[in-house]
């Protein structure tokens, strides 16, 4: 299985080994120049084109020494680097949906919005902790379920902080203020959605060469329309990645590969099931990674 984190993991250089053509690429699709330095990363749209972009190349880097997933699990924005590597969209396609999804991002909530995760209690407990704080001046929403005991929720920085702060009075193990500026996976952003559905629209896309796991629901998808409906709506659900995980050792998968940047998601894999085989792009150079492989493979 290969993984794809979303945002959160971008740092300054993480693009340095990415061919120019592809950097250019971008800039010829959406006039927008990648500049891969600590500024730039305090834009959305520069995150999201960066990981994406970074993901992409991974991918390239994968194909080259004869890789193919048995399924892909994208977070958030992984999902379109994911629907590549399945073969769902092309390359060129997914950084102008990214473009789009994160212009529209920013500009429905330039300021004053992110999300908080939280560690150390139940996805009740948080709800119910927002449910005490969520109101119309300052909404704040449950959102990400990452593991058992990792909750995500999104909405105004100030609302955030107000639950962070109850969960901290609950004895959470761990609170803290993500980096990502806007309230992802809230109904906040059904107007992103909106636009997203007529731009995707336009888009060709294809039934998957492997197993897709979706985000909004943890299931184990196989056909385009699942897919189309992940990449349109994601942002308005929580991604429930604890199911995607559950689901993943379900149909038999037992190794994960996560791409760059990071390795958060290859942490989660290891706590949840102690007997998977893990690799992270961002620790490992590439002939490492296929001799691991091939040896696996091997038995």
């Amino acid at each position: 299985m290969w993984i794809f984190p979303g945002q959160g993991g971008q740092k300054s250089g993480m693009l340095k080994d990415v061919p120019q053509e592809m950097i250019e690429r971008v800039k010829t699709l959406t006039g927008v120049e990648l500049t891969d330095d600590d500024k730039a990363y305090q834009d959305s749209i520069q995150i999201q084109l960066g990981i994406l972009l970074l993901q992409l190349f991974n991918i390239r880097q994968l194909k080259k020494i004869h890789q193919q997933p048995d399924a892909v699990a994208g977070h958030s924005l992984g999902i379109f680097a994911a629907g590549v590597a399945a073969d769902v969209i092309s390359e060129d396609d997914a950084i102008k949906i990214v473009y789009v999804r994160s212009t529209k991002m920013q500009e429905s909530y330039p300021t004053g919005y992110g999300m908080g995760a939280i560690v150390g209690l139940t996805r009740k407990e948080v709800s119910a902790l927002v449910d005490q704080i969520n109101t119309e001046d300052e909404p704040v929403f449950t959102s990400n379920q990452n593991s058992e005991l990792q909750t995500v929720i999104s909405g105004s920085i100030a609302g955030i902080k107000k639950v962070l702060d109850l969960a901290k009075d609950h004895s959470a193990q761990k609170t803290v203020l993500l980096k990502v500026p806007v309230p992802s996976h809230s109904p906040l952003m059904q107007s992103v959605a909106d636009v997203l559905e007529k731009e995707l629209a336009k888009v060709t896309l294809h039934d998957p060469n492997c197993t897709y796991l979706a985000n909004y629901n943890g299931h184990a998808v196989r056909k385009v329309d699942g897919i189309k409906y992940d990449m349109i709506n994601n942002l308005v659900h929580p991604v429930y990645w604890d199911t995607m995980m559950d689901v993943a050792k379900e149909i038999g998968i037992d190794t994960s590969l996560e791409l760059q940047p990071g390795h958060t998601f290859t942490k989660l894999v290891k706590s949840k099931f102690s007997d998977f085989r893990t690799i992270t792009m961002d620790s490992m150079n590439i002939d490492d990674i296929e001799f691991l492989l091939e040896k696996w493979k091997r038995g």
